[in-house]
């Protein structure tokens, strides 16, 4: 029994800078995915249709696109299992990536971020004579991180990279992370230093985006934390990202709940006042709201159950 689908496909013209909408209606078999009926339309109905495409086995990440506002593996998802039952399916490219005509995406600025993370041991003294041996525990613990294959779906949904195209992406710090956890790399701690400048692991806004778009399961976002705190742990802790994160930690330990009057304090310092009045538009228009927190801060009942939460935790670390 066959499937009546319509698709909603975002186009772009190179050659007059144009983009529209166009929609296509057709038939499909109930095993179809989107990359079959995109490639059924482009064979069929519209050879203009640009798209990429190549294993159609979720390996080489080539098919990633937009499904309905997400990015995905277009070989991977399968029509019915959409919302719409795939009736009714919208398909766009990547975001935050230039296009270059319909569906297709420059990928240079993703490939050159992740050369940026020097993606690559960096091993300590002379070539040893056989070969490097890690931890079998070690490497199964990067097995995870190492199944990324470099789609782009996680760039084309991080929400911080459409307002700042710094941000060295999901993606590439993901590779960090894969390098700087690995027992046989010497250059941990020059890693971790370069990634805590503007751009790196401090930009991230945890929205959890690139964890629900990633079609192999590497979760960037949670290895972005783990960097945060092997920073910290290394002594890069200076940082307002860094000072946020200590301060955040030390106030809901103590009194087990938030105290957002104290955190900007601690984070920025109380005589940097160029930072404190930047936040200052922040502060009124909360006030006039009514949504300027508390300036006495009261621990909840019972806040040393907290504290023995947070002291558990530290001593597993």
């Amino acid at each position: 029994m066959t499937l009546q689908t319509t698709l909603r496909v975002s186009r772009f013209n190179p050659e007059e800078q144009r983009s529209y909408w166009q929609e296509y209606t057709l038939d499909v078999e109930p095993q179809y995915t989107v990359l079959d009926a995109l490639i059924k339309i482009r064979e069929y109905e519209d050879g203009s249709l640009g798209l990429r495409c190549s294993c159609r086995s979720s390996i080489c990440g080539s098919c990633a696109i937009r499904i309905n506002g997400h990015a995905t593996l277009a070989c991977k998802t399968k029509l019915r299992s959409l919302a719409s039952g795939g009736r009714h399916v919208t398909v766009e490219p990547l975001g935050n990536l230039p296009i270059i005509k319909d569906l297709v995406v420059d990928m240079t600025s993703h490939w050159n971020k992740v050369m940026a993370v020097k993606p690559w041991l960096q091993p300590q003294g002379p070539e040893p004579e056989h070969e490097y041996i890690a931890p079998n525990e070690t490497m199964l613990h990067l097995a995870g991180v190492m199944s990324c294959i470099m789609c782009g779906a996680c760039v084309g949904d991080c929400t911080v990279l459409q307002v700042d195209p710094n941000f060295l992406g999901p993606a590439a710090l993901a590779k960090a992370y894969r390098f700087v956890g690995d027992p046989r790399d010497a250059a941990g701690k020059e890693r971790l230093k370069a990634l805590n400048r503007y751009g790196g692991i401090w930009d991230c806004t945890r929205c959890y985006e690139c964890v629900q778009a990633c079609p192999k399961g590497v979760a960037p976002m949670e290895r972005i934390m783990a960097l945060r705190d092997k920073a910290i742990e290394v002594g890069f802790d200076n940082t307002y990202g860094a000072r946020h994160t200590i301060a955040f930690g030390e106030i809901l330990e103590h009194a087990g709940r938030l105290d957002e009057l104290r955190l900007p304090i601690k984070t920025f310092g109380m005589f940097n006042f160029i930072q404190m009045l930047q936040l200052l538009p922040v502060g009124l228009r909360a006030l006039m709201r009514g949504k300027m927190p508390p300036v006495f801060h009261k621990p909840i009942p019972k806040a040393e159950n907290v504290r023995r939460i947070f002291k558990k935790m530290e001593s597993k670390r």
